[in-house]
């Protein structure tokens, strides 16, 4: 007489036993985990706001640097600060496929970022000179390259006009090619650059074989990724949609107005 330990459907019990085990332990896990998990999540992206005006050193205590930086929130449908959403617990990139919280469907013709859907309020970040007045904002961007979605930050002057730097925290460009928009010696072409040109227009761009220093538009160039010409385009793409009316324009011309107001108000010596 067979063993009831030998039967398929003791076979089949055991299998189903362990199964249940192993799923409530993996859950667990993930349940436990998850704390942690978004905590490294924030302080990456926190690392990547502060690498982005050289403000980041390993070992950097993360707390202690971030009280220099204040986040706030943009209705980019008026270029103006609000309080309509908590950019603590805001995540800007959900919302922009979500209508009940403003997010829209970007016209095909409209997108050349690649991006497909775009947020009503985005989340920005200020530094402050020492008289409270604003010294440096931090710009979300993102926009397709070859592969991939680029992630990353734009550091703007408070006369909204003079970049101060730029960083990509997450993408899957080719290494040694679109990758190289990690390199630090390329990441250094563009402090300084000029956003807008005499018209007010979005001005910034790639160049391909690099730029002519002696050229009147220099001002307004970066050198192209060698060898990455569908990689730069993307760059260029999405700093153009970021920087356009569609984007961050108005908020940057009353940023600069802003600054002008104050730099004007202030008596010489």
């Amino acid at each position: 007489m067979m063993a009831v330990k030998d039967t398929k459907a003791y076979a089949l019990w055991v299998a189903f036993v362990l199964c249940l085990v192993c799923s409530v332990l993996v859950t667990g896990a993930a349940i436990a985990l998850r704390p942690v998990q978004q905590s490294a999540k924030l302080d990456d992206k926190r690392k990547n706001i502060l690498r982005v005006v050289n403000m980041y050193e390993p070992g950097i205590n993360l707390d202690e640097a971030f009280k220099k930086i204040t986040p706030k929130i943009v209705d980019l449908s008026t270029g103006q600060l609000s309080d309509a959403v908590d950019p603590a617990k805001y995540d800007q990139y959900a919302a922009a496929k979500d209508p009940a919280q403003g997010g829209q469907v970007i016209p095909g013709d409209d997108d050349i970022a690649k991006i497909k859907y775009m947020p009503r309020y985005v989340t920005v970040y200020y530094i402050y000179n020492e008289d409270g007045s604003p010294k440096t904002v931090i710009l979300p961007i993102s926009g397709y390259g070859l592969w991939s979605t680029l992630y990353g930050f734009l550091a703007v002057e408070a006369d909204g006009n003079t970049v101060v730097g730029i960083n990509f925290y997450q993408h899957a460009e080719t290494p040694g090619l679109g990758g190289e928009v990690d390199n630090q010696k390329w990441k250094a072409l563009w402090p300084g650059k000029k956003i807008y040109d005499d018209k007010g227009q979005v001005a910034l761009h790639l160049v391909k074989g690099g730029v002519n220093p002696d050229s009147p538009e220099a001002t307004h160039q970066v050198d192209a990724l060698a060898g990455a010409s569908l990689t730069s385009n993307g760059v260029s793409n999405l700093v153009h949609y970021w920087l356009s009316d569609a984007g961050f324009k108005s908020f940057l011309e009353q940023l600069g107005q802003q600054h002008a107001a104050a730099a004007s108000a202030t008596p010489t010596t």
